[in-house]
Formats: structure tokens, C-alpha cells, sequence
């Protein structure tokens, strides 16, 4: 395979702030949206990242994403808040309930924020530095009331999108960084591979009959295949049993969810953030996850692997290395965004020579 180009990540950044601006959204929400993108591309959610730049855009075009304004606040009791996002950008909005938890999270020790009707949210990794730097403990969710690409276990329906979950966790080192779906893979890579007429390494979804297949292709017949949930065709009822918790997250404690009428692509979010030291205390927490950590990491690995590496490892040495040589773009994405920048006389970045 051909070397992958490498563009900076700040002139990717400001491509991105740019061009989201002169698609009518607002300074603030562009800047936020343009970090948040190419921090998912830095960390190596290559689907979650720059690749929805171009359907962001032509959101903001259509008049389905909100360009400017706040969320309404529909409930505020304490360390628990409600908002509907008005379909405002979903990384603004996501950042945005991160300002508001904190203070609540110092003071009660645990602060929560649901938010429905936000837009789409990108790459929930992306996000979860900020909790970890300043000492608290994160838990992110989402689900698209909108979509549904996967069915229950045992079903072949579908009735769930993706559902994915994360968490942030302080460590004396490298934070863990988790960042999982409650399906065995994602929309985005499904319809990754079917553009590019490949299949899956494993049978991964089901077709309209329930039938085990590696071919993305099948989402779209009629009538529709379906993503299996994590676990696959043995043991996907553990990730059934994620995605009913995820839903109760998000579409339950918000109010609004599968039971309601469509409202376009979004998604409706779940934030916890926990400060260790109102509970057994930060030093005691920092133990007992560096304890975790060097247990995992010295585990004597399997045959084929190198070495056990925690959740987050992976991300955090590729955000340095990128941060250091450039960004290396999925092939799919430059060409999207040089086509996106041209209808606004934005010219994309030049790659960077090796």
C-alpha cells in the first residue's frame, strides 16, 4: 500500500474552522468542532474524525444543523442537568456540558447532563482528555434515535444504532482512554467498506434472513441486514445488554428517544464526570489504577502479541507521533475535503513532504 499523506494537524484545524464558518456556523462552534474532528483523527478514529467534515458542512447547508445560540435547559437540579441541544453542533455541545459539570463535580462530587435533539457527536475519545487532565473520571454515551443498523440478539430487526460508550480514567502516567460501541463494529466503517466494495474479516452482520454475513453490502437490500451487537453470532447478548443500557441512558433519562418520531441525524448524549477525591480519595484511586495498569502491561503476552497495552495506549502514542509528523489522512478524506473547500474558494492544506 502507498504511504499514507501527512498534512499538520493545526493547518487541519483551521482548514476546518474555516470552512465550517463559511458555512454560516458561528466562530465559537467551528472552533470547537474543528478540534474535536481532528482529534479523532490524531487519536486514529479515522471514521469519527475529518472524514464527516464534508457531511457537517453540507448539514450546516441544508438548515439541519443549528448554526449559532445555547441549549435549552429543561431541567437543572444540583449535579443533574437536562438540555435539548436545538440541534446545535454536536462537539460544541458535548465541550460545552464539560464547562458546566465541572464546577457542579468539584462541589457534589459526581455531575451528570443529559442532551437531546444534539447534532451527531463525532468521536467520543476525543473528548475525554479534558476530564482526565484536570483529575476526574468520565463517562460518555451516545445513541441516534434516528438510525437503526443493529438488531437485538436473536432478532434480525434492527432497532439500535451503534450505541457507543466511553470512559476516561486518571492515572499517575497515561490515562485510560476507552472508547466502545455496543455493536461488533460501526456505521462508518460499514459504509467505508461497502464504497469501497470490500468485506468485513469476519462475519460481523446478518442479513434480512438472519443469515451470518462479512458483506456491508447487505445493509442496504430490502429488506435490510443488520449490524450484529458485540459479541457476535456466540455472545452478543452481552452486547444487547449494553445497548439497552446505553439507551436507558440516553433516550431514558433524557426523555427522548426510540419511542418518539425521527428528528434527523443526531444523537441524544449521556456525561457523568466523578472526582475521585470525594469519594476514597484522588491519591487512593491514582493507586489503584496504576496498580491496574502495570498489572495489565507486564502481563506476559500470547503468542503474536507484543505486549498487553491498556485502552488508550495505542491512541495516545499515535496523537504524539501525529501531533510530531502530520496527520495521516485515510485516503477517502482529502479528496471529500478539497471538494468541500473549493464551493468556498478555501484551498485544502498541502501535505507535508517527507
Amino acid at each position: 500500500m502507498a504511504t499514507p499523506e501527512r498534512f499538520s494537524a493545526d493547518e487541519l484545524t483551521r482548514f476546518a474552522e474555516t470552512l465550517l464558518q463559511k458555512a454560516g456556523l458561528a466562530q465559537v462552534q467551528a472552533a470547537a468542532v474543528a478540534t474535536t474532528l481532528v482529534d479523532g483523527d490524531l487519536l486514529g478514529h479515522d471514521t469519527h474524525g475529518l472524514a464527516l467534515l464534508a457531511p457537517y458542512v453540507k448539514e450546516l447547508e441544508n438548515g439541519t444543523m443549528t448554526k449559532s445560540g445555547e441549549p435549552e435547559v429543561l431541567s437543572e437540579r444540583g449535579a443533574a442537568l437536562a438540555w435539548d441541544g436545538r440541534r446545535l453542533p454536536g462537539p460544541w455541545l458535548v465541550h460545552h456540558g464539560i464547562d458546566a459539570l465541572m464546577p457542579r463535580a468539584r462541589e457534589y462530587g459526581t455531575a451528570s447532563l443529559t442532551i437531546h435533539h444534539s447534532h451527531h457527536i463525532a468521536c467520543l475519545a476525543a473528548y475525554l482528555l479534558r476530564a482526565t487532565e484536570e483529575g476526574f473520571m468520565m463517562i460518555l454515551a451516545s445513541s441516534d434515535p434516528a438510525v437503526r443498523s443493529v438488531a437485538p440478539f436473536g432478532g434480525t430487526q434492527a432497532v439500535f444504532t451503534p450505541n457507543p460508550i466511553a470512559a476516561g480514567i486518571p492515572t499517575s502516567g497515561t490515562p485510560f482512554l476507552v472508547d466502545i460501541s455496543a455493536s461488533i463494529t460501526t456505521n462508518g466503517m460499514s459504509n467505508r467498506l461497502h464504497k469501497a466494495g470490500k468485506q468485513f474479516d469476519e462475519e460481523w452482520l446478518i442479513d434480512g434472513q438472519g443469515n451470518p454475513s462479512r458483506d456491508p453490502a447487505v445493509l442496504a437490500t430490502d429488506p435490510p441486514g443488520t449490524i450484529l451487537p458485540l459479541g457476535g453470532l456466540s455472545a452478543g447478548h452481552k452486547g444487547f445488554g449494553l445497548a439497552v443500557l446505553i439507551e436507558a441512558l440516553t433516550g431514558g433519562l433524557s426523555g427522548f428517544g426510540r419511542a418518539d418520531p425521527p428528528s434527523g441525524w443526531g444523537a441524544t448524549v449521556f456525561m457523568t464526570l466523578y472526582d475521585p477525591s470525594a469519594f476514597g480519595g484522588q491519591d487512593a484511586f491514582l493507586r489503584q489504577m496504576d496498580w491496574i495498569a502495570d498489572a495489565c502491561r507486564n502481563n506476559p503476552p500470547r503468542p503474536g502479541v507484543e505486549q498487553v497495552r491498556m485502552p488508550g495506549d495505542r491512541g495516545m502514542a499515535r496523537r504524539a507521533q501525529q501531533g510530531k509528523d502530520g496527520v495521516a489522512l485515510h485516503p477517502t478524506i482529502a479528496p471529500m475535503l478539497r471538494e468541500a473547500g473549493q464551493k468556498y474558494g478555501l484551498p485544502f492544506p498541502q501535505a507535508l513532504t517527507s
